[in-house]
């Protein structure tokens, strides 16, 4: 009888970058293998990326695709939670060396930052028995040109440009999280890839595509670095294979023995095409550093069944002649034939309109955009956030023309592009930090929370100002506590004009700061939001949903905001040109305990729940929490036919929720 453990058997799969080159044939490889196992395919489009890689997975019941960035913590925490994932596949990375040599800090943030959110979600929601870390073959530096000994898993990191120390840095962040919080990682380390569907800045695409028209083939310096090729079907069997029957805790090799010298690709693509070599090939600049060789060790994987099966001469026909009969798959990829591409030269891709068009997503960018018979066009900022996404909606669903910033906040020229582009009437801002999965994360990440709720709001209000535009704020109501003049019960609630008093969490401070200067800029709605509730009792930031998911809630009387009924107005105070701070939320206070048992009367009869006071409170969390009233007068004048709290929760959230 073997004693080999049993085959990893995964029900839900989270695959990273799956628009991209290789994730894309390693995910409609498990599609088609395995019909049992549900794919959530998240990707951001980059310009790499193409929608259309994903297009046999169109039909497939056991496959969802989300447009979506890694680096956003809120999304990434309610797929795990909303998808229930067992296993992350992540691909998803700046990968291009050439581009890291021109931008590097786009690759730090991607590939470590991004991975970082990834690993901590994981820590957080507690979900996950696999995680594959997908890592490179250059994180081990150059391999002596004389040896014919590989690389093993267990050789020191040593890399040499900002891409293969980008992916470095992730594999110790990645190591971290499996030695500390025990983590179920699994790494996997990669030669280079080839095949249909990779984005043509690659050696080999970018040499066939250029074949094609007839031009020359740039060689960066002499030709003489060596490289080891793998076809795709073949590395997508390998990841197979790995989620399978991997160790967790253990890093994998993906390599062949069969290397070449880029000079030998050259003359290869150029014998398939009929070229003469010594007219066809030309010698350009070498990069600043230049790997000579990358070598590996590949008897570990070896060992757990897999085997490389497709020869050179077989892989590179096919590739070849997808190429050949594929050559418009992606837009303009002139700037990336070019033999120094950088990020900058190289458009993004038009995937959304076409995948729209298939009917593969539907988006709100593309839904956003109307005849303009309304004369209004907002700009929204905030897209993978909670009420980002609901603005959204709500303009699709209103015929309003919109479309969201694509630039960072905190980024002046990113926000003047935007304005230059969308030329919007309203600017919304709906993007800010929170807290990952709450305010307590601030408390440790102070720079980033001021980064985008000082910094990045002050920049926009700013820049609307200088183009005579009004930008509608959502801010935080979380800046008050009861206090003398305030009581709990009191019925007296704290007005707009009335200066913050609640200190407790680094989140706060920031919010009542930059609320203060805003004063100063006669352009903008403030609109203080608290403790947001929706209709939609699955998603993970409804304030509903969690106090349903604590184990213990304390029952204090507070102000919140009904997103289903007071978005719309949002909407409408622009229309209307309302300027400076609204308390935005609905006339009144409601408890804990009295949502509670609203869920138990209209949800789930059987649900019970515990009390614990604010001292009981403040032994699991970082940051104390803000309790209070606003008073919502002034709103309530200007839209009279708003419901109070209690009935608003009643009418938008439990009465259309009902199952009892």
């Amino acid at each position: 009888m073997s004693s080999d453990p049993a085959p990893y058997a995964p029900r839900k799969i989270l695959i990273t970058g799956a628009a991209g080159f290789i994730a894309s044939h390693v995910t409609r490889r498990l599609i088609k293998d395995y019909p049992d196992y549900k794919i959530v395919a998240l990707d951001k489009l980059d310009y790499c990326s193409n929608l259309k890689n994903l297009a046999k997975c169109r039909g497939s019941p056991n496959f969802k695709f989300v447009k979506g960035d890694i680096a956003c913590a809120d999304l990434v925490n309610h797929l795990l939670i909303a998808e229930d994932i067992d296993t992350i596949m992540h691909f998803a990375a700046q990968t291009h060396v050439d581009n890291s040599f021109g931008n590097s800090f786009e690759f730090t943030t991607n590939n470590i930052y991004g991975t970082h959110v990834l690993l901590e979600a994981c820590k957080v929601t507690k979900k996950i028995k696999r995680f594959i870390h997908v890592s490179t073959d250059e994180v081990y530096g150059e391999t002596d040109m004389e040896t014919d000994i590989g690389n093993p898993e267990a050789s020191q990191l040593l890399p040499t440009n900002p891409y293969s120390a980008t992916k470095a840095g992730a594999e110790m962040l990645v190591m971290a999280y499996h030695t500390s919080y025990g983590l179920p990682i699994i790494t996997t380390r990669g030669n280079n890839v080839y095949g249909p569907n990779q984005y043509p800045e690659k050696l080999i695409p970018k040499f066939i595509l250029l074949a094609l028209k007839g031009e020359q083939l740039p060689i960066h310096g002499d030709g003489s670095n060596v490289r080891s090729f793998l076809y795709c079907e073949d590395v997508a069997e390998a990841f197979d294979v790995i989620l399978h029957k991997g160790a967790i805790g253990h890093v994998y090799n993906i390599g062949t023995k069969k290397e070449r010298r880029v000079l030998d690709v050259a003359e290869d693509i150029c014998k398939l095409y009929g070229l003469h070599p010594e007219k066809s090939i030309s010698y350009v600049q070498d990069r600043p550093f230049n790997d000579h060789r990358y070598f590996l060790d590949d008897q570990k994987l070896k060992k757990l069944g897999w085997q490389e099966s497709t020869p050179w001469e077989v892989g590179l026909k096919m590739t070849m002649e997808w190429y050949t009969k594929n050559p418009d798959w992606w837009d303009d990829v002139s700037a990336a034939l070019h033999p120094h591409p950088r990020l900058s030269m190289i458009a993004q891709s038009n995937d959304d309109s076409w995948f729209s068009q298939k009917g593969l997503i539907s988006d709100a960018h593309e839904a956003g955009k109307s005849d303009g018979s309304s004369g209004l066009k907002f700009l929204i900022y905030g897209r993978t956030g909670w009420i980002g996404g609901l603005l959204g909606k709500l303009c699709k669903d209103g015929g309003i023309a919109f479309e969201y910033g694509q630039g960072r906040l905190e980024d002046r020229k990113s926000i003047l592009k935007d304005i230059k582009k969308v030329n919007p009437t309203h600017v919304f801002n709906a993007a800010g930090v929170t807290g990952r999965p709450n305010v307590d994360w601030c408390e440790s990440h102070k720079v980033e929370t001021i980064r985008t709720n000082v910094v990045g709001t002050l920049t926009l209000a700013d820049v609307c100002k200088e183009h005579n535009l009004l930008m509608m704020s959502f801010a935080t109501g979380c800046i008050f506590e009861y206090d003398q003049d305030h009581q709990e019960g009191s019925g007296i609630g704290f007005k707009e004009e009335d200066k913050p008093n609640f200190t407790g969490s680094f989140y706060s401070k920031t919010k009542a700061m930059v609320e203060e200067l805003l004063r100063e800029y006669e352009n903008v709605c403030t609109l203080r939001v608290r403790m947001p509730i929706s209709s939609d009792l699955s998603n993970p930031r409804n304030f509903i949903t969690k106090i349903t998911r604590y184990d213990k809630v304390v029952n204090i009387p507070n102000s919140m905001t009904v997103l289903d009924e007071l978005l719309p107005i949002s909407i409408e105070m622009a229309k209307r040109n309302c300027r400076g701070i609204w308390n935005f939320t609905n006339p009144g206070v409601v408890s804990h305990n009295e949502i509670l048992e609203m869920y138990r009367d209209y949800i789930d009869p059987e649900f019970k729940w515990m009390n614990f006071d604010l001292e009981e409170q403040a032994k699991v969390i970082v940051a104390p929490r803000s309790n209070n009233e606003l008073d919502g007068t002034k709103l309530k004048n200007e839209f009279p036919e708003m419901l109070s709290i209690k009935e608003s929760i009643l009418e938008y959230v439990f009465k259309p929720n009902k199952k009892t």
